[in-house]
């Protein structure tokens, strides 16, 4: 038995996407909230003819692009994932924290005791108008 959306049916328009991305409707492997939300699928093609599938490279965004919402001192046990959890309500988020601290590497923000990270909004999100 499958399931079938009863709403209108729009041609290209997957409603089992309920978030589609700001430049369209088109589909997206990964859902709204992953860090490779929106990226291309490519393919490489060996010399033997064989395809092979892969995600266009995701690059770092620019820090100045996150607003500040507080600040964390690490301190000794901390784990990303804990404190993507804490400050944003889900720990499979911890690639935000560190996108807002341009970190390659997220486990090298929570090596140092004492490490200020930045905790921000969403990049794209706009902070409250300075007064």
């Amino acid at each position: 038995m499958s399931i079938r959306f009863a709403g209108p049916q729009i041609p290209g328009v997957n409603p089992n996407q309920p978030f589609p991305t700001p430049g369209g409707l088109e589909e997206s492997l990964f859902p709204s909230t992953s860090r490779y939300h929106g990226l291309k699928t490519l393919t490489y093609t060996r010399e033997d003819g064989k395809q092979i599938a892969y995600l266009e490279r995701r690059f770092l965004p620019d820090p100045d692009d996150f607003e500040d919402v507080r600040e964390h001192t690490v301190v000794e046990g901390d784990r990303l994932d804990n404190l993507a959890y804490h400050y944003i309500g889900d720990a499979e988020q911890y690639w935000q924290i560190a996108d807002a601290n341009a970190a390659m590497h997220p486990e090298e923000l929570t090596a140092e005791i004492g490490r200020k990270l930045r905790i921000t909004l969403p990049r794209g999100i706009p902070g409250a108008p300075r007064a």
